[in-house]
């Protein structure tokens, strides 16, 4: 079974996959300050959940991307003294993606955007944007060939409502749930509308320029959210066509296959 392990800023997604099926998954919260020996406590405890990943020889391989370069180094070396028999595949430069990085420094493109453009090509194939919502709210624009061109980057939804509760003398942190209208009756329901409604008025809006910059009808570009909170904006957006909360995931197993095969 293959274990896909995506660290992004906020949370780390693990995903066990057996053949192209995610069969068990599990989020749980970044922390720079874990070290190997840590990160390895808690990945054996996660397949230990599962009847097979976790018995000897149970797991055949690995494949992790991060966001977070210190993570990334203890990951690396977690796969060295705790999976040394176990193929892994680190996503950093030098790894095989297929994936053509049509920007002025490839290298600032972090890695589950580009495990996301994968993974959304193989998918939808033709012209594709991806929508993740993350500790930012990225949009990436991926082309009927394949290649990430590009893509716009905002604040998270989880980033405002700290900033609102920051920044404002009678506002807090909230709950991000849906009001019982758009038309808030007290604070809490005024900021929720403000972040729902504004974040999804902001994913269309954008989605519909890149769309228009991308294909002569705009309509031919799927979009693709993915992403932990994603599924609080969906119902509200008007430009999301699929959601695929394991699109990194995904990402993740086809790059393992591509270079575990060479």
């Amino acid at each position: 079974m293959l274990l896909t392990i995506d660290v992004g800023n906020t949370q780390t997604v693990y995903g066990l996959f057996e053949g192209e099926e995610i069969v068990d998954h599990w989020r749980v919260a970044t922390d720079p300050r874990r070290t190997s020996d840590e990160l390895s406590v808690m990945t054996q405890g996660l397949l230990s959940q599962h009847s097979t990943a976790g018995k000897p020889g149970g797991l055949t391989g690995l494949s992790i991307c991060s966001t977070v370069p210190s993570v990334l180094h203890e990951m690396r070396d977690m796969s060295k003294r705790h999976y040394g028999d176990v193929p892994t595949v680190m996503v950093e430069p030098g790894v095989k993606t297929g994936v053509p990085i049509l920007v002025d420094n490839p290298k600032e493109v972090g890695a589950d955007r580009i495990m996301n453009a994968l993974a959304a090509h193989y998918l939808y194939d033709g012209p594709v944007i991806v929508v993740d919502f993350g500790t930012a709210t990225s949009f990436d624009a991926v082309s009927a060939k394949g290649e990430f061109l590009g893509g716009a980057i905002a604040p998270g939804i989880e980033i405002s409502v700290e900033a609102l509760g920051m920044r404002g003398a009678q506002l807090r942190k909230i709950e991000l749930t849906k009001p019982r209208s758009i038309i808030g009756k007290n604070t809490v329901e005024c900021m929720q509308s403000g972040i729902l409604y504004g974040f999804a008025g902001q994913v269309d809006g954008v989605v519909h320029r890149m769309a228009e910059e991308m294909a002569e009808d705009p309509d031919d570009v799927t979009v693709v959210a993915t992403g932990g909170l994603a599924a609080l904006v969906l119902d509200e957006s008007e430009v999301v066509d699929v959601h695929e909360p394991w699109l990194t995931l995904v990402g993740l197993r086809l790059v393992y296959e591509r270079n575990s095969a060479s």
